[in-house]
């Protein structure tokens, strides 16, 4: 098995629990997934953050406004492990309520960038964007206060 190959079959489930579970209502996996140490990014559909001091209100803010996630499916475009980095380009196909709205699908370009710590694989970069067709949807988000 390729160090690729390792990566995804040890990530691709943790990134399905986790995003599933925000789309739920719960941030508890999405930020336990992420690095403390920096740098950290967040070029987020709707919120963007640097360090852990931005990000992590950001996350909890994201957990509060999503629920009722019907389907989610993550698309992986391309990935690639090497050493202590990983990155992976997907399309994330999600159905969910954003702020007690009827749950509507829509679709993110995500890349995102992973650092090797302490034996754990831990994101410290996630870009995403809404689809064209999805922007409204997205648009809904409110940014943290």
């Amino acid at each position: 098995m390729t160090e690729t190959e390792q990566f995804l079959a040890t990530m691709g489930p943790r990134i399905i629990e986790a995003e599933i579970a925000l789309h739920n209502g719960d941030s508890g996996p999405r930020i336990a997934m992420w690095s403390r140490a920096e740098p950290l990014t967040l070029f987020g559909a709707a919120v963007s953050g640097r360090g852990w001091g931005e990000i992590g209100p950001i996350f909890n803010m994201l957990g509060k406004q999503f629920s009722d996630c019907l389907s989610y499916r993550n698309e992986i475009v391309a990935a690639e492990a090497s050493g202590d980095l990983a990155y992976t380009v997907a399309l994330e196909h999600t159905t969910a309520s954003v702020n007690g709205g009827e749950p509507k699908p829509y679709v993110l370009r995500v890349t995102t960038i992973f650092r090797h710590e302490d034996g754990e694989w831990k994101v410290v970069h996630r870009h995403g964007d809404a689809t064209a067709d999805s922007g409204a949807v997205v648009g809904r988000l409110a940014p943290p206060p």
